[in-house]
């Protein structure tokens, strides 16, 4: 390594580091702030990026010109798209999360002893929290949102594709922390695209408490593999509806169509539909003639294929593929056993739906499938955060551990026991 190598190591190396310390500086006062502070910073982050619009999607504007030269999967440059409403409803959260109940400090489980004391369990914020994600540069937005809300300090380290947009974001967010009165070294940012400062990142276990990746199966494995930091994964979203023997026609058309072309480039969205033999004939072709003339490539097994022509054979990758594009693997199975079956098998433990009139298959769908979000006759499309009620989210945990599915507020939180008593002492 040459002398200008290893100056360039380490003055990234003291970049990352001296990040990292200043977030757990500023962690200890966000960790004490009031509710008002946090929430007036949250309105005055989302009335600056309202008069900020145009230097921030010019920032976008830039980003999307070098994903295009660049040859970036069209998925990727979807996401990446900050125009449109998706500015809009980036706003709007954070106008939602201030209006959410901060849960810090929050005592809950109270219980007395039979000794008198009394036990209860206080929320607390989980510290820093470092968030590495790809693409959508509106993560940086929903990530510092909640984790400030919730007390955290948080060090966003975003995809060099949208290095310009998360850099442009960051700054409106930090100047509005800094005329609110939080530190705005809660809000810090990784500035450059250098894929070095990310493993720099994960040996940080000193300073930063959880990382949460969010991105491509490559991305999960190496933050895995690699942290010196715990992990909360957000996974892949190989999400499936099973057409159960008595689901209705119309409503297996709808929900299907909703979930598979709603939004095709969100983890939310539905890759495999599976279908009970006994209602093949029935539900199937109304609902893949609808799929195939909305654009979707439809690649199914053999019964698929017999029901109908238009499909193209499915592979065994087609199965564990999370496509977010047009495309939908589709299998036809003997029962609901099979149907859980290929879920645990092929599925990523983040969202799968029944769409049946059987009570039983329901409870039944609803004991047996484990992932985080698990549906009967509804939308894929409700595995987000917003829609279940939590405001904006930092991701979609397919991890059990801490936190399982849209991660809001509470998420972000630990807990501590506190005490109390009248002068008890142990007598054992």
């Amino acid at each position: 390594m040459s002398a200008e190598q290893t100056d360039t190591t380490r003055s990234l190396e003291e970049t990352v580091g001296e990040l990292a310390r200043r977030a757990r500086e500023a962690s200890r006062r966000t960790a004490e702030l009031s509710s008002r502070v946090k929430d007036v910073w949250l309105l005055e982050a989302a009335r600056a990026l309202e008069a900020e619009r145009d230097a921030v999607l010019e920032a976008n504007r830039r980003d999307l010109e070098r994903a295009r030269e660049r040859g970036l999967a069209e998925p990727l440059q979807r996401r990446l798209d900050l125009a449109g409403s998706r500015y809009e409803q980036m706003v709007a959260g954070l106008r939602e999360i201030a209006a959410l109940p901060d849960p810090v400090g929050e005592i809950r489980q109270m219980r007395v002893r039979p000794n008198g004391l009394r036990v209860g369990r206080m929320r607390i914020p989980l510290g820093v929290v470092g968030i590495i994600y790809e693409s959508r540069p509106n993560v940086t937005v929903d990530a510092a949102a909640l984790c400030v809300k919730a007390g955290n300090a948080v060090i966003l380290r975003g995809g060099s594709e949208a290095i310009d947009s998360n850099l442009a974001l960051a700054r409106v967010l930090r100047t509005a922390a800094r005329d609110a009165g939080v530190p705005e070294d809660a809000i810090g940012i990784v500035p450059t695209t250098d894929r070095a400062a990310v493993d720099l990142l994960l040996r940080q276990d000193r300073h930063i408490d959880l990382i949460i990746p969010r991105g491509g199966p490559e991305l999960i494995r190496k933050v895995s593999r690699e942290s010196a930091i715990p992990v909360l994964k957000h996974d892949a979203g190989v999400c499936h509806i099973f057409l159960d023997e008595s689901a209705d026609s119309e409503m297996a058309v709808a929900l299907v169509l909703d979930s598979k072309i709603r939004q095709m480039a969100v983890c939310n969205g539905l890759e495999t539909l599976l279908c009970h033999e006994g209602a093949a004939t029935r539900v199937l072709p109304a609902v893949l003639k609808a799929l195939h003339e909305a654009g979707v490539e439809i690649r199914g097994c053999a019964r698929t294929r017999e029901i109908f022509s238009e499909a193209r054979p499915a592979t065994e990758e087609d199965y564990a593929a999370e496509f977010l594009d047009r495309i939908l693997a589709v299998r036809v199975v003997p029962d609901l056993d099979a149907a859980v079956a290929h879920v645990q098998r092929y599925g990523s433990d983040h969202t799968d739906v029944i769409v049946t009139e059987s009570y039983q298959s329901a409870q039944a769908w609803l004991r047996r499938v484990h992932s985080s979000t698990v549906g009967v006759n509804c939308s894929t499309a409700f595995a987000d955060g917003y829609r279940l009620g939590l405001g904006a989210e930092i991701g979609i945990s397919t991890s059990r551990l801490h936190a399982y599915g849209p991660m809001g507020l509470e998420g972000l939180t630990s807990e501590k026991f506190v005490l109390f008593g009248e002068g008890q002492v142990r007598e054992d």
